[in-house]
């Protein structure tokens, strides 16, 4: 029996322009796109990003080489078989993603103390093992506003791997509304709620923001800065009066002058209440105004 073939394009930029390598490969037809930094599983080149996109066919890569600028090194891998989807197992340990909660995957035994919660995780084919600085960011932001949770609906847009809906419900989230583009990820979404005994409470599909009508105490979006610029307009009114909305996948304006001011601008609506940095990447805080008359 012939072994899959895996075709791919990889490139190797500065960090500030991880966002617009990303973007355009995916405009050359990448069926998906990998990040690989120093914080990532697998790294990348010391002091580069590295992206890993997947295309279906082997013409579809020669074209991309063309199109693509020369200064990213762009270079053609494949990847032969599927033995390699579980090489990153072999690093992938039981970690705390903020106070009190320790993130930890299946195929590893770990005693929780008395004050901990465990989010058992499977990432699977989904961005989000809750490791990288992104991610890391919005969970501490929502551990720091638990009280706010507690109880309460939350909108996770860009969910990958459901780690972050994961994290909500075990602050005291009632239920959480997981979106993404990505089939894939909100299928490894479900798996992962059903895994931890939470999936009467996750919502997992790829509607758009803009089909969806509910209003969230708090919303969370971990994804690149150019998209949520464009999203601005359908995801801000998703937020319930007086509250929260936190966004990531942010670069510090040291790394990538303008991202931060073009988020500011495009959620100009609302009150910025914290930005938050973990080493190359900010997440920004925003508060809904409350209805007139509260």
């Amino acid at each position: 029996m012939t072994e899959p073939h895996y075709p791919y394009v990889v490139v190797d930029v500065a960090a500030e322009d991880a966002d617009e390598a990303g973007a355009l490969l995916f405009e050359l037809g990448a069926q998906g796109v990998e990040l690989r930094d120093g914080t990532t599983l697998a790294h990348g080149v010391a002091g580069k990003v590295t992206l890993w996109a997947g295309f279906e066919r082997h013409d579809e890569v020669r074209a991309a080489l063309d199109a693509l600028p020369s200064g990213w090194s762009p270079r053609a891998e494949q990847i032969v078989g599927d033995a390699w989807r579980d090489e990153w197992k072999k690093h992938f340990e039981p970690f705390r993603i903020c106070d009190a909660i320790v993130v930890t995957p299946p195929w590893c035994t770990y005693d929780a103390a008395h004050d901990e919660q465990v989010a058992v995780l499977e990432p699977g084919r989904a961005f989000g093992t809750g490791l990288h600085e992104t991610t890391r960011l919005v969970a501490a932001i929502l551990a720091d506003r638990a009280a706010e949770l507690r109880g309460a609906r939350l909108l996770d847009v860009g969910c990958g791997s459901g780690i972050l809906a994961l994290v909500a419900l075990l602050l005291g989230a009632e239920a959480v509304r997981a979106i993404d583009v990505d089939p894939d990820a909100t299928a490894v979404t479900r798996e992962n709620a059903e895994r931890n005994g939470l999936a009467d409470r996750v919502r997992a599909d790829s509607a758009p923001v803009s089909a969806i009508s509910e209003r969230y105490v708090a919303v969370v979006a971990n994804i690149e800065a150019r998209t949520l610029v464009e999203l601005a307009p359908t995801l801000a009114p998703r937020v319930a009066p007086d509250g929260l909305l936190v966004l990531s996948g942010i670069l510090a304006p040291d790394i990538a002058p303008g991202q931060l001011d073009d988020v500011r601008e495009a959620y100009r609506a609302l009150t910025v209440e914290e930005v938050r940095r973990d080493g190359e990447w900010v997440a920004v805080v925003l508060r809904s105004n409350a209805e007139p008359g509260r």
